[in-house]
């Protein structure tokens, strides 16, 4: 496991990154992902910058954005990803029961996922794309 590194330990450049992520999100702190992430200030850079185009404002609101996160994650088994996306979730305004909710609709899309694949069932044409 890498160790995190602190704001206080971190390069120049690094600092620089840290001090865009706690402007962008107007908060005092980094969190570990970013800290552990610093080892490598290139790769630091590239997903900060990934993060602040595809989380940043768009056609899904960001409610959406942090629910799909979640979901994804959980399927993932990530469990820093569950559990920092469920946090900005409720900053977001998530509640219990949306929750739930979503935890319900992971498991059975998983569960549906699974049966699909394995009977590999063909697709409908009706779900398919129209050719362009």
């Amino acid at each position: 496991m890498s160790q995190p590194i602190e704001y206080a330990d971190a390069s120049p450049e690094v600092r620089a990154i840290y001090d865009d992520i706690m402007a962008t999100r107007q908060t005092d702190w980094i969190n570990n992902f970013w800290k552990v992430l610093a080892h490598h200030p290139a790769t630091l850079r590239r997903m900060w910058d990934n993060v602040k185009q595809v989380m940043g404002p768009g056609a899904l609101d960001p409610l959406t954005k942090e629910l799909i996160y979640i979901a994804v994650s959980v399927t993932n088994n990530c469990q820093y990803c569950i559990a920092s996306h469920s946090a900005a979730a409720r900053n977001k305004g998530m509640s219990d029961e949306q929750f739930g909710e979503l935890m319900a609709i992971i498991g059975l899309a998983n569960d549906t996922n699974r049966l699909v694949n394995g009977y590999n069932a063909p697709i409908d044409e009706r779900f398919k794309s129209p050719s362009k």
